[in-house]
């Protein structure tokens, strides 16, 4: 099949990362992949949740869509008294990739909470939020040591995630909105720089899919993750 943007079946979208996008964050930036924008703060408070063991520290997420991200205008959560169910299941998953790259001994008593804003949404506004919220966190880690609050940081390896899908049976990397909508299978998959899985969502939303597709689909991932790897190490300059 042939995608509306031209991309070949494994190729990701094009992906801008501008860092320091905010003042006052400790660690910031704007990801944008295609016409998906997500804006990534991370902020640190020196305490932590009263769940956490004493001398270890904690990484969060919180996770909105603005009202004007997509084509219709969406209420504010805030306006609902709650979270959407989708936003509370999205912020956990982008929580739960955070926290896998975070030695929370080395982290110590501070929590680093990473808000990720979505201004623009055009499919893939999890797994943007889980690669542009790593690299925040990473910012906010190295000022931490830059100002000897802690002797080296507490990053243990680089998180990713992409999205694929079944679209007319064609197994397709990095999703779009008008392929994401019409998907038969969507699949999202967050990894760390060794390429072991962290996190795997995997829908059979138009009709089931068999283990093989399903590898197929994890290998576009992987390939779309290394790729995004590259990018976030060229942000942070490694």
């Amino acid at each position: 099949m042939k995608r509306a943007d031209g991309r070949a079946f494994n190729e990701l979208r094009p992906v801008k990362v501008t860092t320091d996008f905010v003042k006052f964050a400790e660690g910031s930036c704007l990801i944008e992949c295609g016409d998906t924008k997500v804006l990534c703060c991370a902020s640190i408070e020196d305490r932590t949740p009263p769940h956490v063991p004493e001398g270890e520290g904690w990484v969060t997420a919180e996770y909105s869509m603005l009202p004007r991200a997509n084509r219709e205008r969406s209420k504010r959560d805030v306006s609902k008294l709650k979270l959407s169910p989708r936003s509370a299941e999205i912020q956990r998953l982008v929580g739960r990739s955070l926290r896998a790259a975070v030695d929370m001994k080395k982290l110590g008593e501070h929590t680093i909470t990473v808000d990720c804003d979505v201004i623009q949404g055009d499919g893939g506004t999890r797994t943007a939020s889980v690669t542009g919220g790593f690299i925040a966190l990473a910012l906010a880690c190295e000022k931490l040591v830059e100002e000897g609050v802690l002797a080296s940081s507490p990053i243990r390896h680089y998180v990713t995630g992409v999205s694929a899908g079944i679209v007319d049976d064609t197994a397709l990397l990095d999703l779009q909105y008008s392929e994401d909508s019409r998907a038969q299978v969507d699949l999202n998959c967050v990894m760390n720089e060794m390429g072991e899985i962290i996190e795997l969502q995997g829908t059979g939303e138009g009709r089931a899919f068999t283990l093989d597709e399903q590898q197929e689909l994890v290998r576009l991932c992987a390939k779309g993750c290394r790729e995004l790897l590259a990018v976030q190490k060229a942000a942070l300059k490694k």
